[in-house]
């Protein structure tokens, strides 16, 4: 079950430092490398999900689940179903026709580890593994669940959800956006995923969807507290800690919350979010302690 800490940093850590164990344990066991000639693959997929990133999006989906009694071990499996779509994107956004970005959690990206063709095949891979894992019975006996986990975690990843997102900020390159785009393009390429991990946790747990708003409140929120809080690490974080380039948006021309809102502002409206965010577990009791944790986390990061 979730960890517990006499405060909101002691339990973020722990359980941060728990699920990144727990994802990589099972990402290992999903992902034996053969001894046959595409072994290379296998490989790439696994430098690529094993042993980097925060595991926020696991974090969120296990936290909610486990706030509704499910079993550890039937949310880690979603979990790595969400985390395994976080990575492929990741890989296809760095890849030299996308971002074209070198580094990745302080490591040569995948295509600069391997080849741009093995880089495709493991984003590849990745998108299918995580629904395989969805619809195997191990994740869930009830067939109905599993149906609705693939179900959220595809319109999630897809055109209407986090591949739409990157295509809006791919035009952002060469069109002026205003406030409202950039909103509905961090919507859709950070915020679906994020919300998607919080209404899988619920998902498992039974809940109906009339039964889920505030969670999709509480996604929506966080959604782009991070988006905020990500451009003001890039447009005065450090690159060291980030283990990727920074200040790429600006250097593109690229719109962002910061290059509208001001610096103050921005930050100003990530905090408002991030309570408005706690506020809609007001429900809850100390079973929502660690969402209410990583929301405000979201916000103090520095990487």
């Amino acid at each position: 079950m979730v960890a517990v800490a006499s405060a909101d940093g002691d339990l973020l850590a722990e359980n941060l430092s728990l699920i990144a164990r727990d994802v990589d344990s099972l990402l290992d066991s999903l992902m034996p490398v053969p001894d046959d000639k595409h072994a290379r693959l296998i490989e790439a997929m696994r430098y690529a999900a094993i042993g980097g990133g925060k595991r926020l999006r696991p974090l969120l989906l296990v936290a909610t689940a486990e706030m509704y009694g499910v079993h550890r071990e039937a949310a880690m499996r979603a979990a790595c179903a969400i985390e395994s779509i976080h990575v492929y994107s990741l890989i296809h956004d760095d890849l030299p026709s996308m971002d074209d970005d070198d580094l990745r959690h302080g490591r040569p990206t995948v295509h600069k580890a391997y080849d741009e063709a093995t880089a495709v095949l493991a984003g590849d891979s990745l998108h299918a593994m995580a629904f395989h894992i969805l619809s195997d019975p191990q994740t869930s006996g009830d067939p109905f669940v599993r149906a609705e986990l693939v179900h959220t975690l595809a319109g999630a990843s897809g055109a209407h959800g986090m591949a739409g997102g990157q295509m809006i900020d791919m035009i952002a390159e060469s069109e002026e956006f205003d406030l409202r785009t950039v909103t509905r393009l961090q919507q859709l390429k950070t915020g679906a995923l994020l919300a998607a991990s919080v209404e899988m946790g619920a998902i498992l747990g039974r809940v109906p969807p009339e039964g889920r708003a505030h969670l999709r409140a509480y996604a929506r929120d966080i959604g782009l507290a991070f988006q905020i809080a990500d451009d003001l690490l890039d447009h005065e974080g450090d690159e060291a800690k980030a283990g990727k380039a920074l200040r790429k948006d600006a250097g593109q021309g690229k719109q962002t919350f910061v290059s509208l809102l001001g610096i103050e502002r921005a930050r100003e409206q990530a905090k408002i979010l991030v309570e408005q965010a706690v506020g809609h577990l007001a429900s809850h009791g100390a079973e929502a302690d660690l969402l209410r944790a990583v929301a405000r986390y979201i916000v103090e990061r520095d990487h």
